[in-house]
Order: C-alpha cells, then structure tokens, then sequence
C-alpha cells in the first residue's frame, strides 16, 4: 500500500485489501501481550506494534503507519488522552479504540476522548484470571477493530461532528449549539435502496431507543431534538455499555436535553418528562404494575452478547403499550433490536433504524432495515424532526 505524507500528516489511500495493522499501546506488558497474541490469531488482522507508552506511539506512527490504534488511558510518560490528539493529527483517518479500567475517572475520561476523535472506547478487566472476564474483552475488542477497521474499506461516512465538551457555565446553559451533519441527497450506501413500510396508524406513546457502537455521541445529538417528545411522553434507552459508563452517559444525555435522564432503577414508575437509561450489567424491561408502569431490571444473561440488550426492552414493552410504540435503532454492531423491533410492527408499532452514511457501525440498524421492518431508514441529524413529527400526529 502506497503511503503519501502531507505535511506532517499520512494519508492513505482506503484500504481493499490486506490484514487490518493494529498497534497496541499499554504499558502493561501483559495486557500488551495478550491482545498482541489474539490479534495475532485472526485471519483479517496483524499486529503493527506493540508499544508501551503514548510517546512512542506518537513517535513512531509514522514508520509503523497502523490502520487501528487501541490506546490505554493511564501510560508514563503521555498519556493515552494526551496521545490521542497528537496520533490525529499525524495520521486523521486512524481508528483509535481507547482502552481503561472500569472507574469514574477513567469513564469520563473515555468520553472526554470519544470528543476529541476516538471512535470508541473498550473497559479492560480488573483481572485478566477471570475467565468470562477475559472472554467479554477478548470477544469486544476483536469485534470492534474488525468492524470500526472497515471504515477504512469503504467510503468515508457522512458523521456528525464531534461532540464539544461543555463547560460548566455552557452546561448550565444547556447543550451548545453545534452545527448538523450534511445529508446528501444522492450517495452510494445501501440503505437507500432499501424497502420500508407504512408507519403505524397507531399514535406513539413512548419512545425507545437502542445503540451500542458511536451511540454516545449519535445520542447526545438525537436527545438536544427530543424535548417535546420527553416532556409529554416516557423515552427509554438501552445503550450497549459497562456499568459506571451508563452513570456518565446519563449525565451527558440531562445536559444534552436539558431534561431529567438517570439509569433506571428497579421498580421505579415510568414517567413522562425524563428519561431512562438502561444501567450498565441490567437488562432493562418494563412491566404493569397494577395501574402504573414500572421499570422492571433483570441480571440474567447476555443477551445477543450484550447486557444490557435492546431486545429485552423492546419486546417487552409490548405486553404494556402494545401497538402504540415507536423505536429508533442507532448506530451500533451486531443485531441486537432487530428481533425485538419485527415484535413491535407485529404488535402495530414502528420502527425507524438510522442510515448507513451516518452510522459509525451499519450493524444494528442495518440488520433492521434488511429485515423490511422499517418505516424509514434516515441520517441521524433527520430522525429527531421525523420523531418530533410523529408524537405530534404525522403518520407518514
């Protein structure tokens, strides 16, 4: 592959072929060898370096010209949030996967990264001899440098701009205003050939709403369109995510919407005018609880290898708004909601799944929208005006 140097910064021509060049930056040398030994074992990926601290990673990007970076937060020397800008703007199209322990800290931090330009982030056990604990990061980590790698095999997607972090004056004030992505009105991605259905004739009385990979930030966007909706109706997300994560995702969706967002909690009445966010670990469903309705978590096992799943969520809500639900499908890799969302349009509901262009991962919605159970498949900076539209009375 013919590299060019521009400046300062490698650009390189997108890739069609050949293993995916992987550096791993850590300073633990187990944890370096560990996933060094089961990257080296697929068929599509290779190891391009196996680093120790942010400096070298910065320092030698261009020698080893890596397609994916997975970066640790805490490193001698510069650390991986420190790193992260300096490898983006040497190298603006490496996939850069940070990796960190499960603390409050290193959660916001995570975030802080995914708004600098980090395409997502991968909790590390606490321990590596826990076996399902090494099997969870073993089968995540490997997922997502296969399918966030596959950018680079594709045209670049049409994303929403970054998410700024607020200040805590901005924060006060509410989200900052941040300009939409362009929605192009012709482009090459499947989904506009695609088939949809009629929305249901039912009017929506809740809204759900599933993601997992590029969620935080396609969320965060969506949630600043939504007030309308959350002030006269109940919003329930489930977004793929290790607890802690969740706790700070909920404070970034209340500062986002300008409304009350937590983790739900177990037994709690759904409401409208806030919004529930499944807790990290939980599946979240909702039950009837005599005359109410109530949040109902479960801590059974991985659903579609995700807990919390969207499916839980989606098919319960059946059994309490039967046929008056609209659901939104995000960005995010595997299928998770698509089983789910085919029981919602059984049931007289919709579904709306976000479009290839602007999905980080076309893996979730794009499951849904090849299954025929959509009623529209839209870019993200379209589908809070179509949701807003919808509650408000418009069924086409």
């Amino acid at each position: 592959m013919s590299v060019v140097f521009a400046g300062n910064s490698i650009t390189s021509p997108p890739r069609e072929a050949g293993p995916l060049r992987v550096m791993v930056v850590d300073d633990s040398v187990v944890i370096r060898g560990l996933i060094s030994r089961w990257i080296g074992a697929e068929h599509d990926m290779e190891v391009a370096a196996s680093l120790r601290t942010g400096l070298e990673a910065v320092n030698q990007l261009e020698r080893v010209n890596p397609d994916v970076a997975v970066l640790d937060i805490e490193m001698p020397e510069l650390d991986g949030l420190s790193a992260l800008p300096q490898l983006l703007a040497k190298k603006r199209d490496l996939v850069i996967i940070m990796a960190s322990t499960l603390t409050r800290r290193n959660a916001e931090i995570s975030f802080k990264a995914l708004s600098l330009g980090a395409a997502d982030y991968i909790p590390k056990p606490e321990s590596t001899r826990e076996a399902s604990a090494a099997d969870i990061f073993h089968h995540d980590l490997i997922q997502k440098i296969r399918h966030l790698g596959a950018r680079l095999r594709r045209k670049p997607a049409v994303a929403s701009p970054p998410i700024a972090p607020a200040s805590p004056a901005q924060a006060a004030r509410g989200p900052v205003a941040r300009p939409a992505a362009p929605a192009p009105a012709v482009h090459a991605h499947a989904s506009l050939l695609l088939a949809t259905r009629p929305f249901s004739v039912h009017a929506p009385k809740v809204l759900l709403i599933g993601a997992s990979t590029g969620g935080p930030q396609a969320l965060m966007t969506f949630v600043t369109e939504l007030g309308p909706v959350i002030d006269r109706f109940p919003v329930l997300i489930t977004q793929h995510m290790p607890p802690t994560f969740t706790t700070i995702l909920a404070e970034h969706l209340a500062r986002s919407s300008r409304r009350p967002a937590a983790e739900a909690i177990d037994g709690e009445p759904v409401r409208a005018g806030r919004i529930y966010l499944a807790p990290g670990g939980k599946h979240m469903r909702v039950a009837r609880n005599g005359a109410d309705i109530a949040i109902a978590l479960d801590d059974g096992p991985a659903v579609n290898f995700c807990k919390p799943a969207v499916d839980p969520l989606f098919t319960s809500a059946i059994d309490v708004w039967h046929g008056n639900i609209l659901s939104v499908i995000l960005t995010g890799m595997g299928s998770d909601g698509m089983r789910g969302g085919k029981d919602i349009v059984a049931a007289g509901g919709s579904v709306i799944a976000q479009d290839e262009a602007s999905s980080v991962v076309w893996g979730m919605p794009g499951a849904a929208a090849n299954a025929g159970i959509c009623a529209a498949i839209l870019p993200l900076n379209q589908i809070g005006a179509k949701v807003n539209r919808l509650f408000a009375g418009d069924r086409s």
